[in-house]
């Protein structure tokens, strides 16, 4: 009906548009005749050349038409779809004298072009968005539909953001310099953001109240609970927190129950009240449930999966998790059971076999299919990374079996590489796409991959031992040696292989300057997942004051070393865990040094070797939400102490040390600090582990857990003096430190919680000695930005933890607390920047109470 209504419009406009006399000559339009097209002209264009407008009519010379027809409607029609004109018609010009042939004329009027698109009553970055959104650009046509369409979406938009009465009014204006062009300005009045103060769920009577707000994502009230989520009312999502609602009923076993009514309505200006009216119906239970179709797994599998049992509440909710997926991702499922063993055409349909009072049987109708193989792994984006670098981190290869876990793995491996931006490669919509063919029973992967800039040219500036710190430092994250004498890759310089090659430069003048250089390469021979890592470094650090204007060189620190290490990921428990072996050499020189340590003056040497186990599963790097970070590292140097024979400090009477048959007969008190601590010995146990759990949208819960203890090989030679640790403050000293472990404790100033013991080696007799520690924090994180260009975050923590000089004082009780709250700032070409402001309450000595920390970090 519609289409012949408009038929007869069209025919009607055809018509009105074509005159009953032309130049003269009368055509009866009662009685229509045939003409032969012999020419056609073009009226009233302007944008558009007169080859174009008669293309698109398709009225051609030496075509025979027609008038009046539903030929010449068409024509009309067709110019009409274009939407570039306001009036459209088609008229005979002339007729030659035999009048069998006809010259037309196509009259058009043109839609005004909007030269410029104004918004009025919006902030600049909502502008940017609406732009986004509208698609509208410069030179394009104006009409009714055009405004109409650009208001309803942007009253969409703010009522998204909980403007729901909204009001656009469009206004156009002539261009006074673009001939023939228009202005178009949307004047938008947001009116008040409207909130919601109350939903209330009458008849629900089996369900907690808590649970059915829980329920709704997106839809919540203003009591306590809802503290952390929006309160605007977002009309776009409110009919799935509806199904959502419903869905709570049927976990309980209500699978009847409805929502009768939902009202809403204004208690105050600016805030509405919800109200529910619900029904729940029965509730029913589970009695017998049967499985058809499955061959590759028994019954009895099935069921330890799926864990109901007969008389348990009919919960579809939980049931479906267990069938298809939608928990947690380290549940298992019964499609994940299949797909993780090749069968991605797995189909699995639970069916209500029959109903009888409140028991349901239900049966699970399974179409298992054939295992399916991948067969193209396709990665796309990457302008700057080298393909192979990608292809050796996923877990998918062509010719395997599909496997929906090692999927999983792939994306979590390319989100964690650091070159690629983590939140474009998890997103469903445009990081990654699976293409099941089951004609051969193959399946095609394409990993869409993001550049980020990950390499940084530093500046930046720090504050530590009373005086300024500069740093300059280049760390190239991408880093590609094989293209090193390939002229044409130095821009500035190769880049694409991930190798990680990083020098840096710290001083302020005369009292500190480090150097620094590192190299890694995550695949080393490029076959298997084993790293390599090399480090050289050099620090010196003397006793001059500058903001005293003190210059003194003659009392310094000065430490240098290398250190080179090989990492092997792990099969076993399982390819999460990776171990790192690492050789290290350090020597430090001390001149009337008594500032940190247990002696002043002498060298020591380090030799030491360091066993390392590891197990990462977080998602990502920056912002992670779920997973885990587990260390432990064990760190050794040889026991020397166990094998002298000579006592350096009791001399015979040739001035030689005293030769002993029992190393526990060496009293190392009466030896010189050279002699003691030439070659330092220590055992040094640590554990780190993390904890990272999504609790809401993107609210994360960080636990954390650290242990440190420095142990000794013999206690009459003692705890070494270095490799120790220094607790509390931001763990920042705005220069490296070695020698020590930094620990940061927020709320308390730096190194605050560190127990100091006196020395007859020093001048001072005091020296930092922290050889065992404990700390513990929790933070709750929101992000603010999430973008590949930039990451925000907010946090709240509570920490706690302490230091004590002896592990028979350890006492993991006796900890110091503080909370506080703090910001994160993370740019790719920048680094790291933060502040945190806490408060420490176990204030004995006066070194808690309320503390700033800043970790600042300027690069370029």
């Amino acid at each position: 009906m519609m289409r012949v209504k408009q038929i007869l419009l069209l025919l009607l406009l055809t018509l009105a548009a074509v005159p009953a006399v032309a130049q003269g000559v009368e055509v009866d339009y009662n009685n229509p005749k045939k003409y032969i097209v012999g020419g056609v002209r073009v009226e009233g264009n302007h944008y558009f050349s007169p080859d174009q407008i008669i293309q698109i009519s398709g009225l051609q010379k030496g075509l025979e038409v027609t008038v009046p027809s539903e030929e010449m409607s068409s024509i009309v029609n067709r110019l009409w779809l274009q939407k570039y004109f306001e009036d459209v018609a088609v008229v005979i010009d002339s007729l030659v004298p035999t009048r069998d042939s006809a010259y037309f004329k196509i009259a058009i009027i043109e839609r005004p072009r909007v030269s410029r698109w104004t918004f009025s009553g919006v902030r600049s970055g909502e502008e940017k968005e609406l732009l986004e959104r509208l698609n509208l650009r410069r030179g394009g046509e104006f009409s009714d539909y055009v405004s109409k369409t650009a208001s309803d979406i942007i009253k969409r938009y703010y009522k998204e953001k909980g403007f729901l009465n909204c009001e656009v009014n469009v206004t156009t204006q002539k261009d006074t310099i673009v001939k023939r062009a228009i202005r178009v300005n949307f004047g938008v009045n947001r009116g008040e953001k409207v909130k919601i103060q109350t939903i209330t769920f009458n008849g629900a009577e089996h369900v907690k109240e808590s649970k059915l707000v829980r329920s709704m994502k997106k839809t919540r009230d203003k009591r306590l609970m809802n503290f952390f989520s929006s309160k605007k009312f977002n009309e776009s999502e409110y009919a799935n927190d509806k199904r959502s609602l419903i869905s709570a009923f049927n976990e309980a076993g209500f699978r009847d129950a409805r929502i009768v009514k939902d009202t809403m309505y204004y208690v105050e200006p600016g805030r509405v009240q919800i109200d529910f009216d619900i029904d729940e119906g029965r509730q029913y239970y589970f009695r017998d449930i049967t499985w058809t179709g499955n061959s590759v797994y028994d019954t009895d599998a099935l069921n330890r999966i799926l864990m109901i049992n007969k008389g348990d509440v009919y919960d579809v909710v939980t049931m479906e998790k267990r069938l298809f997926g939608g928990g947690k991702q380290t549940e298992l499922d019964v499609s994940k059971l299949y797909r993780d063993n090749g069968y991605l055409f797995f189909q699995i349909q639970p069916v209500e076999l029959n109903i009888e009072g409140d028991s349901v049987d239900v049966e699970m109708r399974v179409v298992e299919g054939k295992p399916a193989t991948l067969n193209n792994i396709v990665i796309n984006g990457n302008d700057l990374t080298n393909e192979r670098v990608i292809r050796r981190q996923v877990f998918t290869r062509p010719g395997y079996l599909y496997s929906h876990s090692d999927f999983e793995r792939s994306i979590r491996e390319i989100a964690s590489m650091g070159q690629f931006d983590p939140e474009a490669i998890a997103d469903p919509a445009k990081g990654w796409s699976i293409i099941p063919n089951s004609l051969d029973n193959t399946v095609d992967i394409v990993y869409n991959v993001t550049e980020k800039p990950s390499s940084q040219l530093e500046l930046s500036g720090g504050w530590g031992g009373n005086t300024f710190v500069a740093t300059v430092g280049v760390s190239f994250n991408n880093f590609s040696t094989r293209r090193f004498f390939d002229k044409s890759a130095w821009r500035p310089v190769p880049l694409g292989d991930a190798q990680n090659l990083s020098l840096r430069f710290q001083t302020n003048g005369t009292y500190y300057t480090s150097l620094s250089a590192s190299f890694s390469e995550p695949w080393l021979f490029g076959k298997k997942p084993t790293s390599l890592s090399t480090s050289l470094y050099y620090t010196r650090q003397t006793m001059s004051m500058p903001y005293l204007n003190i210059l003194n060189n003659e009392e310094f620190m000065e430490v240098y070393g290398f250190a080179a290490g090989i990492g092997k990921r792990l099969k076993w428990p399982d390819n999460y865990f990776v171990l790192y072996n690492q050789l290290s050499w350090q020597t430090y020189r001390l001149q009337s040094w008594d500032y940190q340590f247990l002696f002043d003056t002498g060298i020591s040497h380090n030799l030491s070797y360091t066993l390392s186990l590891s197990r990462t599963s977080t998602d990502q790097q920056i912002y992670p939400r779920q997973g885990s970070d587990f260390s432990f590292s064990l760190q050794l140097t040889p026991p020397y102490s166990l094998l002298r024979k000579k006592d350096h400090g009791i001399l015979d009477v040739n001035g030689n040390p005293t030769r002993v048959d029992d190393w526990k007969k060496i009293n190392y008190d009466y030896q010189s600090s050279e002699d003691r601590y030439k070659w330092i010995e220590y055992h040094k146990w640590s554990f780190k582990g993390s904890v990272f759990t999504k609790l809401v949208g993107d609210l994360v819960l960080m636990a954390r857990a650290q242990f440190g203890y420095l142990g000794y090989y013999n206690r009459n030679w003692g705890y070494s003096p270095f490799e120790g640790f220094r607790v509390g403050g931001d763990g920042m000293s705005g220069y490296d430190t070695y020698g020590s472990e930094i620990i940061s404790l927020r709320g308390y100033e730096n190194y605050s919680l560190t127990p100091q013991a006196t020395s007859s080696y020093s001048k001072t007799g005091n020296y930092y000695a922290g050889n065992v520690y404990d700390k513990f924090t929790v933070e709750l994180r929101y992000p603010v930005i999430l973008q590949p260009q930039s990451t925000i975050y907010a946090l709240l923590f509570l920490e706690g933890g302490n230091c004590w000089s002896d592990i028979r004082d350890f006492n993991p009780f006796q900890i110091r607390r503080s909370a506080g709250v703090g910001v994160r700032v993370f740019l790719p070409m920048i680094g790291l920047l933060g502040v945190d402001w806490g408060y420490g309450f176990d204030n004995h000595d006066g070194n808690g109470g309320s503390q700033f920390h800043f970790v600042i970090g300027q690069q370029f």
